[in-house]
C-alpha cells in the first residue's frame, strides 16, 4: 500500500508547504506518540528529539514536542546533533524512540522528520503505516494529569563525542596528522572537530559557522570543491566533508582528489578483513560502482547490492549477518552504529591510514573505478516514467548498446520529485553519450534537467 507522507527517509519537504507545516507536524507528533506509546511495554514512554542547524528547526521542534506531550509521552531535547548521534543516544538513554528534524543534504528551505525505534534503527514500514493511519483520526487530548513533559539533555553532545572516540583503535593516535574538516554548517559543527582534536589531530575547520540559513551552502559533502582546495593549501593529510545532518561523509586525499562512499567502503572492508573483524561481506546499493564489486571480489570479499537508501542497506546486512555496508553518497554503516555515521566512518579510514602508515591516495588506488555518469531530472509531479513508451524504448536501446560492458539504472528519488539516471561502463565516451541521450528524451517527455555531471 502506497504511503501518503513517508518517503524512504521519513517525511521531507519545503518549509511552509505541506507536510512541513507546524499544524501538520503538531499532529504528526500526536499521532506518532500514540502509535509509539502502543509499542511501549510499561510506564510512560520517552522520545528523544534532535535537529540540525536549520532556522526552521526551532519551529518544528516545538510543534513535535507539543504533539508528543499531547499524546502523553515525555520528550528529551538534545538540540543540534547529527542523525547518527540521535540513533546512538536513543539507545544509550533507553528512550522508546528518537526523532531527527533535518533535511540532510538539502538547502535550508527544506526540512524533514525521521524516526528511530528504541534500538536506534529506522522505524519499520509497518509502524510508519500505523502513524499515517492515526493521522486520519481527530486529535484529542488526555486528562491534564496524563500529559507528557519535556526536559533538555545537557550532556548529549559530550556523550556522542565519547562514543565516536571509542570506535577508534586504542592502539593508534592521530598525533601528527593534519586534517581539514568541513562540517557543512550543519549538525556536526561542534562534535566533529572535538572528536578529531581529542584524538590528537591538528584540525583545520571550515563550514562550522551555522546561521540557520547556510547549511549545505557551497560547503559539505555535496559541494566539496572548497574542501579540495583547502586541503592543498593547508598541505593536509586528509579532508573530511559531512552533509547537513552528519550521516554521510566524503573524503579528500592528500592530493586533493575526491574519495567517495564506494572507496571509503573499500578501505574499511579491507582493513576489517586485515584485522579479522569483517565476518562476511559488504552490502552496497544499485548505485555502487562496478569497480568496488570487482576490487572486493579480488580480495575474496562477498558483495551484494540493496535498493538505494541506508535503511535497505541495513536490512540486507541484517538478513545476511554482515557487518559493513554503505552507499556511494557516503552513508557508511559500520558495526558501531545502526545508521550511516560520517564521523565514525572517517575514523575507520584514519585508523587504516595510521595502521599501515600510508596516505589515503595509496589506500584507495587499489580499487578501479568505472566511468559513471549521474543525471537528475526535475519532474512536474511524481509520475511513473515507465508509463511513457518513448522513455522505455530509449532505455532499452541504451541497454542494448551497453551490452555486457556496463550498467544502466533509472529510478525515481524517494525524497524529491526527481528521476535519477545512472550510466556506467568501460567506455567513458559511450557512457556520457548514453547519459546525454536518455536525459534529453526524459526531459522532453517529463520535465527539465536539474543537474548533472
Amino acid at each position: 500500500m502506497a504511503r501518503k507522507w513517508f518517503g524512504t527517509d521519513g517525511i521531507r519537504g519545503q518549509v511552509g508547504e505541506m507536510p512541513i507545516m507546524p499544524d501538520f507536524v503538531l499532529k504528526l507528533g500526536w499521532a506518532a506518540g500514540h502509535v509509539l506509546a502502543g509499542h511501549v511495554k510499561k510506564g510512560r514512554g520517552n522520545v528523544l528529539i534532535g535537529k540540525d542547524t536549520r532556522l526552521s528547526g526551532y519551529l518544528l521542534e516545538s510543534a513535535l514536542e507539543a504533539g508528543l506531550a499531547s499524546a502523553g509521552l515525555n520528550v528529551l531535547l538534545v538540540g543540534p546533533l547529527p542523525t547518527p548521534g540521535i540513533a546512538y543516544l536513543t539507545r544509550a538513554l533507553r528512550a522508546d524512540a528518537g526523532i531527527v528534524i533535518s533535511a540532510s543534504h538539502n538547502p535550508y528551505m527544506d526540512n524533514g522528520i525521521k524516526f528511530f525505534s528504541g534500538d536506534g534503527n529506522k522505524l519499520p514500514d509497518a509502524v510508519e503505516a500505523e502513524i499515517e493511519a492515526y493521522l486520519e483520526r481527530p486529535m484529542t487530548l488526555p486528562a491534564p494529569d496524563q500529559l507528557g513533559k519535556a526536559r533538555r539533555v545537557d550532556d548529549a553532545a559530550g556523550r556522542y563525542v565519547e562514543f565516536c572516540k571509542h570506535t577508534f583503535s586504542t592502539s593508534e593516535t592521530l598525533n601528527g596528522l593534519r586534517v581539514v574538516v568541513d562540517c557543512a554548517n550543519g549538525a556536526n559543527y561542534r562534535v566533529a572537530p572535538m572528536v578529531l582534536q581529542e584524538l590528537g589531530a591538528n584540525v583545520i575547520v571550515m563550514g562550522n559557522q551555522p546561521d540557520g540559513l547556510n547549511i549545505n551552502d557551497e560547503v559539505g559533502s555535496t559541494a566539496p570543491a572548497a574542501l579540495q582546495a583547502r586541503v592543498l593549501v593547508e598541505k593536509a593529510d586528509i579532508g573530511i566533508a559531512f552533509d547537513g545532518d552528519g550521516d554521510r561523509v566524503i573524503l579528500v586525499d592528500e592530493k586533493g582528489q575526491l574519495v567517495d562512499g564506494d572507496q571509503i567502503l573499500y578501505v574499511i572492508a579491507t582493513e576489517m578483513q586485515h584485522q579479522g573483524t569483517l565476518n562476511g561481506g559488504v552490502v552496497g546499493t544499485l548505485m555502487s560502482n562496478l569497480g568496488l564489486e570487482q576490487a572486493l571480489r579480488d580480495r575474496g570479499i562477498p558483495f551484494a547490492r540493496a535498493a538505494v537508501g541506508d535503511r535497505y542497506v541495513l536490512e540486507q546486512m541484517k538478513d545476511r549477518g554482515w557487518r559493513l555496508g554503505g552507499e556511494t553518497s557516503g552513508h557508511i554503516i559500520t558495526p558501531h552504529n545502526t545508521t550511516g555515521d560520517g564521523i565514525v566512518a572517517a575514523l575507520q579510514v584514519l585508523a587504516a591510514m595510521c595502521s599501515h602508515h600510508q596516505p589515503l591516495s595509496k589506500l584507495v588506488n587499489r580499487m578501479p573505478r568505472y566511468p559513471q555518469v549521474l543525471r537528475n531530472i526535475r519532474l512536474q509531479s511524481r509520475v511513473d516514467y515507465r508509463s511513457y513508451p518513448e522513455i522505455m524504448d530509449a532505455i532499452a536501446a541504451a541497454e542494448q548498446r551497453l551490452a555486457n560492458s556496463g550498467r544502466l539504472l533509472v529510478r525515481p528519488s524517494g525524497t524529491e520529485a526527481l528521476l535519477r539516471i545512472m550510466v556506467e561502463g568501460e567506455d567513458d565516451i559511450l557512457v556520457y553519450d548514453l547519459a546525454d541521450e536518455l536525459t534529453e528524451v526524459v526531459s522532453k517527455v517529463m520535465g527539465q534537467v536539474l543537474q548533472g555531471n
